[in-house]
């Protein structure tokens, strides 16, 4: 057990780092994939992990039942031969029983069987092999959920700061959502410049980062991994989340300062304007199955 504990702590490991290695290399159109393909590697390797466990426990259970009926069969032939060398045959045994004369307390009783060395072996491996089974499910159980202590951290931070989560939903657009929210808190127009009312604000908004990318490209050229007019494409016509480079485009399209409030306690600002000018959005990383996600949050207003 010890030996198969050991592996799956080092392919775990191996796993953990072939993961990280993939969302670090994935792209915004990859992203999706690269997380669905990792949380199905991890749920297939633990599956694996826990049938050779199971595995194991069931072989060491068989190699106990298999000695206890070999010993149960080696005693019974051992107690037939000894009752054919002493009695010769059925007939004389007929004879003998006819001619004895038992006396109370005459019988003797027999002494106490010698132990099995090999079965009392056997048990307490099997006994430990339980216990080390036990241990790694324990191990497991207490493995960190990363979704639950981001939730808990996150709703500190909005706590202490007198912000309140609105949701938005968990797609491609949330960003853009969730700006478009803080925007119409301020009382403020979601359309900047050139670019039209959508029926959908999150388009609007959208619209709004593609357009100030491209009136300033200089600016965001030497982080893009593909060209300019394909990148502003996706922005304006695709699910495609928004990340970085968005939040720059937007904060400076805006004139806001964009407040991200991470769910490892960090709260890290993006753009120049005033702290009259602050807004506030919240980012996961674990807490929603498609992978990064953005909400809005909204300063709580005092009852009157």
């Amino acid at each position: 057990m010890e030996d198969l504990l050991a592996k799956q702590r080092k392919e775990k490991k191996e796993l953990q780092a072939r993961v990280t290695q993939k969302k670090k290399a994935a792209s915004k159109k990859t992203r999706k994939g690269v997380n669905e393909e990792s949380e199905r590697l991890e749920k297939e390797l633990q599956e694996r992990h826990a049938q050779e466990v199971a595995a194991l426990n069931d072989d060491a259970n068989d190699q106990v039942h298999e000695v206890e009926e070999h010993d149960e069969t080696t005693d019974v032939n051992e107690e037939d031969a000894s009752a054919g060398n002493a009695v010769g045959d059925a007939d004389s045994l007929v004879s003998s029983v006819q001619n004895l004369s038992v006396t109370p307390g005459s019988t003797s009783s027999p002494g106490p069987k010698k132990p099995n060395r090999a079965k009392a072996r056997l048990a307490k491996r099997a006994a430990d092999l339980e216990r080390q089974a036990e241990l790694a499910q324990e191990e497991a159980d207490n493995l960190p959920d990363l979704k639950t202590q981001e939730k808990e951290r996150m709703s500190s931070i909005v706590k202490t700061r007198g912000l309140q989560e609105k949701e938005v939903r968990a797609d491609g657009h949330c960003l853009y959502a969730a700006m478009a929210d803080q925007i119409r808190q301020r009382g403020e127009q979601v359309k900047v410049g050139s670019v039209i009312d959508l029926p959908d604000d999150f388009r609007t908004v959208r619209y709004v980062a593609a357009d100030y990318i491209v009136e300033h490209p200089d600016d965001f050229i030497p982080f893009l991994e593909e060209d300019l007019d394909t990148y502003v494409q996706k922005i304006r016509d695709t699910g495609e989340w928004g990340g970085q480079i968005e939040l720059m485009a937007l904060a400076n399209a805006y004139k806001v300062q964009i407040q991200v409030v991470h769910g490892d306690g960090n709260v890290i600002p993006i753009g120049d304007a005033p702290d009259d000018r602050k807004i506030w959005l919240a980012y996961y990383r674990h807490g929603f199955g498609l992978g990064e996600h953005y909400n809005s949050l909204r300063e709580v207003k005092e009852k009157a």
